[in-house]
């Protein structure tokens, strides 16, 4: 067993841990964050995706002992208190979702992608950036769309901060 320390949705855990511990395991299993679900435990399917240290990873293929010190956001961490946040509020706005299994990755790979390309993104960007991540109820028309209108609203909330920093 090692011990493992991870800060995840801006709390510090302290866990010990065998070493083939998949981080996805930690969280659903140490930490009962069951938002970051197992789909395929091959890296295939992104529904595991959670970010690490502010980039998205698929957590079915990451040991914890190897994410040790990392600071972790789940979908359980994303939301304003009770509200959503820009990337759930768009997911909801535009039915970017059916049966949900993969929307948490979805919504976690989509907050990556549009802080990665601050915002600026086109329809054949968001889908070349979203193949790893599987949905297969949408046909992903609606994950598109919202994808995009969440990339203009965060596009927007920095822009005053940009044009006041000049």
């Amino acid at each position: 067993m090692q011990e493992v320390t991870l800060r995840v949705n801006g709390e510090d855990y302290t866990r010990k841990v065998e070493g083939r511990t998949l981080l996805a395991q930690f969280l659903r299993d140490q930490l009962r964050l069951t938002g970051t679900h197992i789909g395929c435990d091959t890296t295939q399917c992104g529904a595991c995706t959670v970010l690490m240290d502010g980039r998205a990873v698929k957590s079915c293929t990451i040991l914890a002992a190897a994410a040790d010190g990392a600071e972790v956001q789940t979908i359980e961490g994303v939301a304003e208190g009770e509200r959503l946040n820009f990337v759930q509020q768009a997911f909801h706005e535009h039915h970017a979702l059916q049966c949900g299994f993969c929307t948490p990755g979805m919504v976690m790979a989509a907050t990556d992608i549009i802080r990665r390309h601050e915002g600026v993104l086109d329809e054949m960007t968001v889908r070349r950036e979203l193949e790893g991540n599987l949905c297969r109820c949408t046909g992903y028309h609606n994950i598109i769309k919202a994808v995009l209108a969440a990339a203009e609203v965060y596009r927007r909330s920095k822009a005053p901060a940009q044009a006041t920093a000049n």
